[in-house]
């Protein structure tokens, strides 16, 4: 089976959440399975794109609206990555730094994802599936079915993956010039609430939406912003399958990033020495337990909250514990963050940007990993925590909900909570003072969680079948949908 993967993210090559690691890492299993997954992104100026190689392997000519515009498909040329590896080019458009940020974002999107619909046009066959994920290639399923020039493509089984329902990409109906010429009687499988919606208009127009976790599936049909109704609508087309994580590259005994690996057998000394490099790197106190915050510094992340959860927790708890934080966001956040450095003493420090390193190093060092998430569709950094022995300090939300067990349960290795609140965070750090003070508990627990299986083997089996499953079915119709 055939399947083209189209992103706007693909760890190693250009990444800025958990997209990049999810479309860097299913390619690969699927073709370890003996099938042909290929991943075509848009080509960034990133470190990725030059220290490789490259062949061209297309040229093409299209338009959005009045603009007509060049593109060039490049193809990596060792298949390092496990899966061939596309990049589209288009000159002044995609070829930045940056993934996401700029001013005309929409219209860079929209002009990938014509490109890509008019690539694959060209082909001698048809793939056996198109995989999309998120808004940046949600409009791909419409444009296949009712933009006129592509509808050759339309028998082609599409299916969407939400990672964030958050993310919309909803823009004016007078960008509506951005998509080929279509047929205008389908308008409605592009609307949603009065603007073009590339998220809603992928849900309605895939063959099949998948969401990262069975809960995150049910939570959306109470919270996604503004989309309730249509997941509700939808729901028969859609499923939860949770994401699983890249062993092969988030393996503490193998970890390009570590100096010092180990194992389950020898958690407790590895552990000990990446602790030790952390508390030393950043003026921390190794006999304190070490609570770290790895990601985005905004709002559904619970971010927002993380300063006046730890200074509560110094004050209500005492300075027991150890803070490092990473991460970038809201300029608000940062700076508040960084504000409490000067009131530390030798426990808390916090580093302001993205350092894939750092990262896993403090996954590695770390005795607990912070996650107060408002919103967390899978969640991996707590399958990362685990795999290296550090417990996830969670709320009981989407693929939290479905990952951590609290410790205070049968079989528990995790300390869940309910609400992404400063009371409800400073009992979870409470609660986690408490359990390294038993060292006992502590080494059980991490020896609990680094045998858990979260690897992608169950995951991608759940992909292939719902492919196979699209073979042996007709295009669904398209069904007029209530306001």
């Amino acid at each position: 089976m055939e399947i083209i993967h189209v992103s706007a993210e693909c760890y190693p090559v250009a990444k800025a959440g958990g997209l990049g690691d999810v479309v860097g890492a299913l390619p690969k299993y699927q073709n370890e399975l003996g099938h042909i997954a290929k991943v075509v992104m848009p080509m960034y100026k990133t470190k990725f794109l030059m220290n490789n190689a490259w062949d061209v392997v297309h040229k093409g000519r299209t338009n959005i609206g009045d603009y007509w515009f060049d593109y060039t498909i490049i193809k990596e040329q060792t298949n390092k990555l496990g899966f061939d590896l596309y990049l589209v080019d288009i000159n002044g458009l995609l070829d930045r730094e940056k993934v996401y940020g700029y001013d005309d974002d929409t219209e860079r999107f929209a002009a990938f994802q014509v490109s890509v619909v008019d690539w694959i046009s060209v082909w001698a066959h048809k793939p056996d599936v198109i995989h999309v994920h998120d808004h940046h290639t949600g409009l791909i399923p419409f444009i296949i079915k009712h933009c006129y020039k592509y509808q050759h493509l339309h028998d082609i089984p599409t299916v969407l993956t939400i990672h964030n329902a958050q993310y919309q990409g909803a823009m004016g109906w007078d960008k509506s010039y951005l998509l080929p010429p279509w047929d205008s009687w389908k308008w409605g499988m592009l609307d949603w609430k009065g603007a073009i919606n590339p998220l809603a208009s992928g849900i309605k127009c895939a063959w099949k939406v998948t969401t990262v976790s069975k809960s995150y599936l049910e939570e959306m049909r109470q919270s996604s912003n503004g989309l309730e109704d249509l997941f509700e609508y939808e729901r028969g087309k859609c499923s939860g399958i949770l994401n699983g994580i890249d062993v092969d590259v988030w393996d503490p005994a193998t970890d390009s990033y570590l100096e010092d690996h180990f194992s389950v057998e020898t958690v407790a000394e590895g552990k000990s020495r990446s602790k030790k490099k952390l508390c030393d790197t950043f003026s921390l106190d190794i006999h304190k337990p070490l609570i770290v915050f790895i990601g985005r510094l905004v709002g559904e992340k619970g971010a927002d909250i993380l300063p006046a959860a730890i200074s509560d927790s110094f004050y209500y708890i005492g300075r027991k514990m150890n803070f490092l934080i990473l991460g970038s966001g809201f300029p608000e956040v940062e700076a508040q963050l960084s504000a409490l450095q000067r009131l530390a003493q030798n426990d808390y420090n916090v580093y302001v940007g993205y350092n894939e390193a750092l990262s896993h190093l403090m996954y590695a060092g770390a005795d607990f990993l912070l996650m107060p998430s408002r919103v967390e569709p899978c969640g991996l950094n707590q399958m990362y925590s685990m795999r290296y022995g550090t417990v996830p300090m969670v709320r009981r939300t989407g693929g939290l909900r479905d990952t951590v067990v609290d410790y205070g349960e049968e079989n528990g290795y995790g300390i869940v909570y309910n609400w992404a609140a400063i009371g409800d965070i400073t009992q979870g750090i409470w609660r986690a003072v408490d359990l390294y003070s038993d060292e006992e508990k502590m080494a059980e627990i991490r020896g609990r969680m680094m045998q858990l299986d979260f690897s992608w083997q169950s995951s991608v089996q759940q992909y292939i079948s719902l492919y196979q499953d699209l073979q042996y079915k007709e295009e669904p119709v398209a069904k007029s949908l209530p306001e």
